[in-house]
């Protein structure tokens, strides 16, 4: 079952990394299928903010639509809903094998890497998201998907892996920014922005749905969206690939 969850089903930008891993899922014959219309969001940014409640409802919700299917495993596009099921769900009978995508395709590079035909000749550096690398180390599987495109140059910024910089998206971050405008204070997006470009990338590629948004809005702040774009890993991967 892939749990596509909210970002990369409703927001245009997401919607460009949900088909490519669809892309991706065909490609490597993998049998899978979403819940659709019955999917909720797994409502980990309401508990850590100021809904515990929804949270808790979406929680019995999605529950009881995941008892009504048979299925091997779940994969997640997003790192907050992994941290959502892995941490908090298991309390309460989620007992299903849990993925998310980008280890989860790393884990099929042996028959993925041969179909990676497309050169892109792209230099990259890849931002570590909080969930997905210090709070579950997934910090080379996303490497080693990258590494494996045919002409990608992969460059890293000064902060990466376990001391690597925050978004500013998580945790109800993404609601701050008035206030952090209000008090002149710059966004942790627009810092960790600077260290991308100073990189000399072309891309900042990205495994959570919340950092598309987050690094795009910065890269026109300050002026950088000319010099670099942000794409998920999936979408690079699909960009190669040639079946």
């Amino acid at each position: 079952l892939w749990f596509v969850e909210c970002y990369t089903s409703y927001y245009p930008r997401g919607q460009d990394a949900s088909r490519a891993t669809a892309l991706l899922f065909n490609a490597l014959g993998i049998n899978f299928a979403i819940l659709g219309n019955e999917e909720k969001c797994a409502g980990e940014c309401g508990r850590l903010t100021w809904e515990p409640g929804l949270y808790e409802t979406l929680m019995d919700y999605n529950m009881a639509v995941l008892a009504k299917y048979r299925f091997r495993r779940i994969v997640t596009s997003c790192p907050h809903a992994h941290n959502a099921f892995k941490c908090r769900y298991v309390n309460f009978g989620f007992r299903y094998e849990l993925h998310h995508v980008t280890p989860y395709l790393a884990s099929h590079l042996d028959r993925l890497k041969p179909m990676l035909r497309r050169k892109l000749n792209y230099t990259v550096t890849y931002h570590d998201s909080c969930c997905l690398g210090r709070q579950n180390e997934f910090f080379e599987p996303p490497r080693e998907l990258l590494r494996a495109i045919p002409g990608v140059k992969l460059v890293e910024m000064t902060h990466n892996r376990g001391n690597s910089i925050c978004c500013g998206g998580g945790g109800g971050g993404m609601w701050l920014d008035t206030y952090y405008k209000s008090k002149g204070y710059e966004r942790l997006s627009e810092r960790r922005i600077r260290e991308a470009l100073s990189t000399g990338a072309d891309v900042l590629a990205i495994s959570c749905p919340y950092e598309v948004s987050r690094f795009e809005d910065a890269l026109k702040v300050l002026g950088g969206d000319k010099k670099m774009v942000v794409r998920d890993v999936t979408e690079l991967l699909a960009e190669s690939l040639e079946v």
